[in-house]
């Protein structure tokens, strides 16, 4: 099995964080741009992959009262991930991301994933910056 974790300060509250992240219909604002969810019916979602031209059937699930989102593979059983929201005080939050492959032959490349986290994790800082500058008040 392979893993990997990444984690990102934002200055927002856990809550205004989770709600812009578990979104179904919001994820294509901060997940890697090759990689589209679309909800069949929940907890059941498709994700469509670009760089293979592929739909995989994959499992979602938004916990709001641990403020944590789990999801996976549907079939095969060789992906999951979670991401975790937790106040760190004065408004600000920790957002952890973590993946796991559980077969090596199809794991992408070290390097790849953990640029496709960074990155994913500074786009939706990036979400939530803006939704919090266009919040009435």
């Amino acid at each position: 099995m392979t893993e990997y974790e990444r984690s990102r300060t934002m200055p927002a509250l856990p809550e205004h964080v989770f709600d812009q992240a578990s979104q179904v219909s919001r994820m294509d604002s901060w997940l890697p741009r090759d990689l589209h969810v679309r909800a069949d019916d929940l907890p059941a979602v498709t994700v469509h992959e670009d760089r293979t031209g592929q739909d995989e059937p994959g499992l979602f699930r938004a916990h709001q009262d641990q403020l944590r989102l789990e999801w996976g593979t549907r079939d095969s059983g060789r992906y999951t991930g979670w991401l975790q929201v937790a106040g760190i005080g004065s408004g600000a939050s920790e957002v952890t991301v973590h993946l796991s492959f559980f077969d090596e032959r199809h794991a992408p490349p070290s390097d790849a994933v953990r640029q496709a986290l960074d990155s994913s994790l500074e786009r939706l800082a990036e979400q939530v910056r803006i939704r919090a500058d266009n919040a009435p008040g």
